[in-house]
């Protein structure tokens, strides 16, 4: 044991007098080395009359200290580190280097080429399954080989020319430390692009993110992205939505498959999917209270869905809405709905697209499709499956919270409607940074549609003013008392049209 001891700090310590060398000019030499002690350990051995055991024992320890100190040399010695030296692949001062650089980039490009034939062979595999597994395992080993790849050339360049994505890497890849699961590390980090230049956007990688609300939500996230690459994806929805819902938008994608019903039928016709209640089979009901359409649509849960326990009441309650005016007192005739046709006419011919930003069924995407305008309509799946409901009725579901900057271009639309959703319960603030977004993405001419909205009497001057402030033209403005609260609440409805706004 003593003599064991002896050999291994010998070892230990002309290992650390080696690393203190440029480690890809030291590699020969370093095996040369250790190929030469081993042979002068093991004379001593045998002059000591060691068996054969312990020189294997001593061999095999050797080879394990060997992998530690290779595993402490990476960390110690980062690609930044070997940024900032000047001995690392320096042309002007060390030829050698270059000639090592040169031969480790022809090395990786060789790995890149073999493992991407391996991945068009698999291809052509008839087992699909297989295919997926080792498919995915190879494309991850492609993918930390090529950044390997790409720190190399970043590195050997001059610091003053570097490329952007070299300075960016530590401050975006600085979030997928706080993480410990390994598919949120891996989305979040760079993906530098394989040609090792800007693409056509003007970007050297792609720069994937996650809402900022996702940190203070880590263990709902990492229960989100705990799953087995390539298989089937947990039934989790409500668990992505609840994430949505707090802030952490947009979400991070997966590798896995989105489950789906069992048995799934063919949708109904367009000319009947409108006004039909979809089959039931089509939808995942696990989540739910009701387990059927029907049961959605006798509304038997007592509101047990957000906002909108009538809305999967096709025949009555939804088939007469914007085409037939409700009176909450048939004696005064107060009310605060507008029809389809009185907006239209606002501006005829020139309504053609717009965004339902609401809670609903798509009813009113269904309305307005009668008169070839095409609605998206924008909700989640707040206790009923709504946007598994718009999309059977052959409309638009845009699954989106009200978090979330809208996905649409500036001065894109025609027409936003929104109802049952931005009322009292909402802050200033927000609905001011929500009121703008619309104001951005509805063109000069535009049209926004407040129905019905309600809020308590003291306060419908704050949010009148609100509305205001966007300085829109006013075809219709209503305001009409909510009787169902003891007069305490206020209904607010408008058409307002956006200005034509001068360029600075």
């Amino acid at each position: 044991m003593h003599l064991f001891m002896l050999l291994l700090q010998s070892f230990l310590s002309r290992l650390a007098v080696t690393l203190q060398y440029n480690f890809f000019n030291s590699t020969e030499k370093f095996i040369a080395f250790i190929v030469e002690d081993s042979m002068r350990k093991s004379n001593v051995i045998k002059k000591l009359g060691a068996g054969r055991g312990i020189h294997r024992l001593i061999f095999i320890l050797c080879i394990l200290a060997l992998l530690i100190c290779m595993a402490t040399f990476s960390k110690i010695y980062s690609f930044k580190s070997f940024r900032a030296s000047n001995s690392f692949c320096n042309c002007n001062s060390l030829t050698s280097s270059c000639t090592n650089n040169h031969h480790v980039e022809l090395t990786l490009d060789t790995a890149i080429q073999k493992i991407q034939h391996e991945i068009d062979i698999l291809r052509q595999l008839p087992n699909e399954k297989v295919f997926g597994k080792q498919a995915i395992f190879l494309a991850d080993i492609l993918n930390l080989v090529e950044s390997v790849q790409v720190s190399l050339v970043q590195n050997s360049e001059p610091r003053a020319v570097l490329h952007s994505l070299s300075r960016q890497t530590e401050q975006v890849n600085g979030p997928a430390e706080y993480f410990i699961t390994e598919e949120i590390r891996k989305y979040v980090r760079i993906k530098p692009n394989r040609l090792k230049k800007q693409n056509f956007m003007g970007a050297n990688g792609t720069f994937t993110s996650i809402g900022h609300a996702c940190f203070s939500m880590k263990s709902e996230l990492e229960e989100f992205m705990d799953y087995d690459v390539g298989e089937m994806c947990n039934d989790d929805w409500r668990l992505a939505q609840k994430l949505m819902v707090h802030g952490c938008d947009p979400l991070p994608r997966r590798r896995c498959f989105a489950r789906a019903p069992q048995l799934y039928n063919k949708p109904y016709p367009i000319n009947e999917s409108v006004w039909k209640l979809p089959d039931d089979k089509n939808v995942r009901w696990s989540q739910y209270r009701c387990k059927n359409f029907t049961c959605l649509a006798r509304n038997s849960t007592a509101k047990g869905f957000f906002k909108c326990a009538d809305c999967f009441n096709l025949t009555h309650h939804e088939s007469p809405r914007w085409i037939v005016r409700s009176y909450q007192d048939s004696n005064s005739k107060m009310t605060a709905d507008i029809l389809i046709t009185e907006v239209l006419s606002l501006k005829p011919g020139e309504i053609r697209i717009g965004l339902d930003f609401s809670v609903g069924t798509g009813t009113f995407a269904a309305r307005m499709r009668e008169h070839n305008v095409t609605i998206v309509s924008a909700t989640i799946n707040l206790g009923a499956p709504f946007s598994e409901m718009i999309a059977l009725r052959g409309l638009i579901p845009l699954y989106m919270t009200i978090n979330q900057r809208l996905p649409f271009f500036d001065n894109s639309l025609d027409l936003i409607h929104t109802t049952r959703f931005l009322d009292g319960w909402i802050d200033f603030v927000l609905l001011d940074f929500v009121l703008y977004d619309f104001d951005r993405v509805l063109r000069p001419g535009g049209l926004l549609w407040i129905d019905s909205f309600f809020c308590l009497k003291e306060e419908l001057n704050d949010y009148l003013e609100a509305f205001k402030i966007l300085r829109y033209k006013q075809h219709k403005w209503l305001v009409v008392p909510k009787i169902d609260k003891d007069d305490s609440e206020v209904f607010f409805s408008a058409v307002l049209e956006k200005p034509p706004r001068p360029f600075r």
